[in-house]
């Protein structure tokens, strides 16, 4: 059987056709949206991220940053990532401003994104401050883990958790797309999904963390620790059922202090899961759970009281 060659060096693909089918869908595309939202004026991915890399290298210079100075140089080394990082930031939020303009009713004052950006800098002590407990949270819950220093490097949920606390800021200050971008960077870089809406506590673990899922609006309190595979996500799409007001604006769990949630575990819509409870592996979970109850499979039943310590005290014991 013969074959033709399909290019070669002296015979380029001619390439015509496909050109004209994606200029017609182009302008398809562009004619549905009526000219809205040039794509020129989105926050770039890579700038994001370039001032991402000079924000965490400020907030943790020695560490993430590979500063090796002395330590009177280490504020001049601070000063000139965080400036540079800050600059990169406010021209993305600015062009964020600029990618909306034309949905907006009135116009958006130039120091708006600068104002952002300000408020924004003044969050910075408490996001260090954050995430330092969440490494000392990690560091609690994981007895493979020799140093702070390791966890801070190595481990994959608290990239995660520093990345969200950081867009969490900037998601509250008016600036959702440049802080969404964040979250997908730190999605990217670790296969953990936390939406920069989601509130989160103090001393967050994420324990190996592949796979784990946080909805926009979750709510998790202060020392809660899940493992990998773990879903806090809404009930059903929107656009499949009609939903009331309160079921758009409150679609995900709350999670209160002290829970622990192992691997697989999918929670979904506004249930609460009660003050030191315990969800097991693999449990699909519809409805609130009373504090300090375990949720175990196989029988996916609600253990408290006496039968829910000793269960506690099993599973906790697996862990270490």
């Amino acid at each position: 059987m013969k074959y033709n060659a399909v290019s070669s060096a002296s015979d380029p693909i001619d390439l015509a056709a496909t050109i004209d089918e994606l200029r017609s869908a182009r302008r398809a595309w562009r004619q549905e949206q009526d000219g809205r939202h040039s794509v020129a004026r989105f926050p770039s991915l890579d700038e994001t991220g370039r001032a991402l890399d000079d924000l965490v290298a400020a907030l943790f210079p020695g560490r993430l940053g590979m500063f090796t100075g002395p330590v009177e140089r280490e504020d001049a080394f601070v000063e000139t990532r965080l400036r540079q990082a800050l600059e990169r930031l406010q021209r993305q939020v600015e062009r964020e401003f600029a990618y909306w303009q034309e949905e907006a009713v009135l116009s958006f004052d130039v120091s708006h994104a600068s104002m952002i950006i300000g408020l924004f800098c003044a969050e910075l002590g408490p996001i260090r401050e954050l995430v330092d407990d969440d490494v000392c949270a990690a560091f609690l819950g994981d007895p493979a883990a020799r140093s702070a220093d390791e966890i801070l490097i190595c481990y994959p949920g608290i990239v995660a958790i520093l990345y969200h606390r950081i867009a969490h800021a900037l998601y509250g200050l008016g600036a959702p797309i440049v802080a969404r971008i964040i979250s997908e960077l730190a999605n990217n870089r670790t296969g953990i999904d936390i939406h920069p809406g989601a509130t989160i506590g103090r001393s967050f673990f994420i324990d190996h963390g592949t796979g784990v899922v946080i909805g926009e609006t979750a709510i998790i309190g202060d020392r809660v620790q899940i493992y990998q595979h773990v879903t806090l996500g809404a009930r059903s799409p929107l656009g499949v059922t009609d939903v009331s007001a309160r079921e758009r604006l409150a679609r995900h769990p709350i999670v209160e202090d002290d829970v622990v949630i192992y691997a697989g575990a999918t929670i979904l819509g506004r249930v609460t899961i009660g003050r030191g409870a315990t969800i097991g592996g693999n449990v699909w979970l519809l409805e609130d759970v009373p504090a300090g109850s375990v949720v175990a499979q196989p029988t996916a039943v609600i253990l408290a009281g006496h039968a829910a310590d000793q269960l506690h005290e099993t599973l906790r014991g697996r862990a270490a």
